[in-house]
């Protein structure tokens, strides 16, 4: 039987749940003032948290020195594009292994996993040489194949414990009305798990869209995404940290502000089977 939730209990748990997000929050609080000091102040000791002249000037320079809207687009077309990719393998993927599992199928999945394990650095120098090969080096295309393949396994695991937790006798009864393997996961399957498969394309585009090793590794100036536009204000000079703070913050408010209408969707998917 459940135990009562009494008032002093829930206001404890409401408490820490407020320092828990605000502990996580700070950075990114953080980096947002830090963008409206003057260099000066970004170092200032001790550290200014509001009483500083607040000022745009590092927007203004940064708009100036980088074409942000051309790391924007590659930002949005490289993460956009590995996801839907992603997806489009994933269903029928997850589809097989949720409703046609072999003695094998939790191995595979295991196996798919573990790949999450692997230190990137391990594989970079051959993928480096493949794209060197057939000319992909500091394209769109790479990025959005190596980045679909990287969050491969996340996608396949989260559709596949969705798909788990939908009746198969929905499936059997459309395909004794005549449906193919086709019509069966686009018109049946599909729309029954569209808070799982929106769940799963917001995560792996926030995953996508904050990569910066293998962006870091395989653009130069044409594919730059947003991960790049920051690590371009760490020179040899040094750090311009009010500037720095300036391009982050351009950086995540895309993905801050998707997050935050899409939380909903989000929240919703991810609890009803998505991730259990």
């Amino acid at each position: 039987m459940a135990r009562a939730v009494t008032p002093r209990r829930k206001a404890l748990n409401t408490a820490i749940s407020w320092a828990v997000g605000l502990l996580i929050f700070f950075p990114i609080l953080w980096t947002i003032l830090t963008s409206f000091k003057t260099e000066a102040e970004a170092i200032a000791d001790p550290p200014l948290f509001l009483n500083f002249s607040w000022t745009l000037e590092n927007y203004a320079v940064v708009q100036e020195r980088s074409d942000y809207m051309r790391f924007l687009w590659n930002s949005v077309i490289i993460a956009g594009g590995s996801t839907v990719l992603g997806v489009m393998i994933a269903v029928p993927a997850a589809w097989s292994m949720a409703f046609v599992p072999s003695r094998r199928t939790k191995d595979i999945l295991l196996w798919m996993l573990s790949t999450k394990m692997l230190p990137a650095v391990g594989v970079l120098y051959p993928i480096y040489l493949i794209c060197i090969e057939f000319g992909l080096l500091d394209s769109r295309a790479a990025l959005v194949v190596i980045l679909m393949l990287i969050n491969l396994p996340i996608i396949v695991w989260m559709l596949y414990t969705y798909f788990r937790e939908i009746p198969g006798e929905i499936l059997e009864a459309s395909r004794m009305d005549g449906a193919g393997l086709k019509e069966e996961i686009l018109y049946v399957l599909t729309p029954m798990a569209i808070p799982g498969i929106a769940s799963t394309l917001l995560l792996n585009f926030i995953l996508a869209w904050n990569e910066a090793f293998w962006t870091l590794n395989l653009t130069a100036a044409n594919a730059a995404p947003l991960t790049a536009f920051i690590a371009s204000y760490s020179s040899p000079e040094g750090l311009f940290y009010a500037k720095l703070s300036a391009a982050s913050t351009m950086a995540i408010a895309p993905i801050l502000i998707l997050g935050w209408f899409s939380q909903k969707q989000l929240v919703r998917g991810l609890t009803f089977g998505a991730v259990k």
